[in-house]
């Protein structure tokens, strides 16, 4: 006696397992553009765990450190957003 299952039901992979990345942004425009970046890690990543910016009176460029949850498919996704706002000089992996 043979015995076949068959099932319709389309098929859902599990969600992406979020990883913690560490991400250094450079930026123009000091104070001001601190809300602008937090928004953008905040649309692609899922958390920010970490969070430390450096903004220097004098000095042109300011810089960020964040550790933010985000899945490793989101993570070139969330670098190019960054890359894209008109402030941003670099953002990389830190």
């Amino acid at each position: 006696m043979s015995l076949s299952t068959f099932s319709s039901a389309p098929y859902t992979s599990a969600p992406a397992m979020l990883v913690r990345r560490r991400i250094a942004t450079y930026f123009v425009g000091g104070i001001d553009q601190i809300p602008g970046l937090v928004a953008t890690l905040s649309q692609h990543g899922k958390l920010i765990h970490e969070l430390s910016v450096d903004v220097r009176e004098g000095v042109r460029e300011s810089s960020m450190v964040s550790t933010v949850l985000v899945s490793p498919d989101a993570l070139d996704a969330l670098l190019d957003a960054l890359r894209d706002l008109s402030s941003v000089v670099s953002a990389e992996l830190a």
